[in-house]
């Protein structure tokens, strides 16, 4: 079980709230696959990953990502994209024209289980991105004839989700017993198939949710799947999902680094956003990922200094961490999201720093994700408006984290605890009480 312990000081804003968990957090009646418990996840973007951009091309990769400690690939998209109305040159993912075909720009279906079969022959497994709000305007089940599965216009047409630019594709219509009963089966179509691990589900609060209660309920009688939904909404932990993003968290770090935030408001975001989750719910942290690389600026241009402290704290707050493709190369330009953009592989220069976090991940059982992770104490005489000191414990293991989240040197006005162990990774190497601007060190035992 998760629990947050509060030393004096943050007492009065739990108790503030407890009411209010009391009304709003939910119980899973799920449990997520036991893989999960100590699990990284790394973002594919198959396009532009390789020169080829294809299944066979990104196999080749798999050895390194394994050495690197990386347990869980989500692969965008992998199916065939919609021609009609297209954006760009090679258009979005996310206008699917088949929901039970391959990308053939990718490969074949056998290059796909190919991959599938690498990854998993390396203890690596595989979800991929699913598309369930929209297709393609051109979808096969449009050309089937099944326009009632679809959100129409007054003169019959189908039409983009309302409120959105997205010409590219159509609105599916959830009223639709048909349509969801086809949905599920083409889900369904890729467990029993290929032998995916389960699925990255976008823009999960635009579908109903007991759609995907149904659809949690149905996969799991095919193999445990694991559930990650593109959503912040603790009902969706309920029946459905394992993981949901942290994109709070994910805006909040964004502020902390231009200095419109700081150290006590992630303290805060942290206390509450364990009062409104179900106590198994993994949050997604993360630094970067498509959307955020491409529409709103590289992890450089978004945080500057602060990143790899930043990077490193999302690994040790409760969540599970994400890396995107490229992170590990200091991926320093917004990828292209409609056209060929192929990373350069040129600098690796983080590889060495997301190696040794993802072994302490893996190794280091305070860090456990969802039901198993470790209880998170605050140091509240250590933490200022500037600075983050943390414990995670869970049995005879201990992670002690400190953080100075601001772009001046920082002193501590006291000790650390005698028991938080040996520094495991830093960037600060003074190991005085004085932190440098931007730096980290955690501890462990």
């Amino acid at each position: 079980m998760k629990n947050v312990f509060i030393k004096i000081g943050v007492i009065a804003l739990l108790s503030a709230n407890q009411s209010f968990a009391q009304d709003t957090q939910p119980t899973s009646v799920i449990s997520a696959p036991k893989w999960t418990k100590n699990a990284t996840i790394y973002e594919v973007n198959i396009r532009q990953y390789t020169p080829e951009g294809t299944f066979k091309a990104f196999e080749a990769h798999l050895p390194r990502l394994q050495k690197m400690g990386v347990d869980i690939l989500w692969l965008m998209p992998v199916n065939p994209i919609g021609e009609l109305n297209r954006k760009g040159g090679l258009g979005s993912y996310y206008a699917v024209k088949d929901y039970k075909a391959v990308n053939p720009k990718f490969g074949t279906d056998d290059d796909f289980q190919s991959l599938i079969n690498a990854a998993h022959a390396l203890g690596i497994k595989v979800i991929i991105d699913w598309v369930a709000n929209h297709s393609s305007p051109d979808n096969r089940w449009i050309e089937e004839g099944h326009l009632d599965w679809y959100t129409l216009d007054s003169l019959g047409h189908v039409q983009p989700t309302i409120g959105t630019d997205w010409y590219d594709v159509a609105d599916l219509n959830y009223d639709s017993k048909e349509m969801r009963t086809e949905m599920i089966s083409s889900m369904k179509y890729w467990v029993t198939k290929f032998d995916i691990d389960g699925f990255r589900c976008d823009v999960a609060d635009w579908v109903p949710v007991d759609f995907w209660n149904d659809a949690r309920k149905e996969l799991d009688q095919v193999k445990p799947v694991f559930m990650l939904a593109e959503a912040e909404n603790p009902q969706h932990h309920v029946a459905a999902f394992d993981m949901s993003y942290g994109w709070n968290f994910h805006h909040i770090m964004n502020e902390v680094a231009k200095g419109k935030m700081n150290a006590a408001d992630i303290k805060k975001y942290l206390i509450l956003d364990e009062l409104q989750f179900p106590s198994n719910a993994m949050r997604m942290q993360f630094t970067s990922n498509h959307d955020e690389n491409s529409w709103n600026g590289t992890e450089m241009e978004r945080m500057g200094t602060a990143l790899e402290a930043l990077a490193a704290l999302t690994y040790c707050v409760d969540g599970m961490p994400l890396i995107y493709s490229g992170q590990e190369t200091s991926l320093s330009k917004r990828l292209l999201f409609f056209e060929k953009d192929t990373i350069l592989w040129d600098k690796m220069d983080k590889v060495d720093f997301y190696t040794k976090m993802n072994r302490l991940k893996a190794e280091n059982k305070a860090l456990e994700n969802g039901a198993n992770a470790g209880e998170t104490e605050f140091i509240n005489e250590l933490c200022t408006n500037q600075v983050l000191v943390f414990q995670r414990k869970k049995g005879c293991n201990t992670v002690t984290c400190v953080f100075n989240l601001s772009p001046n040197a920082q002193t501590l006005s006291g000790n650390l605890p005698k028991k938080s162990g040996k520094v495991f990774i830093s960037n600060d190497a003074t190991g005085s009480n004085t932190l440098a601007p931007w730096s980290y060190r955690i501890y462990t035992k």
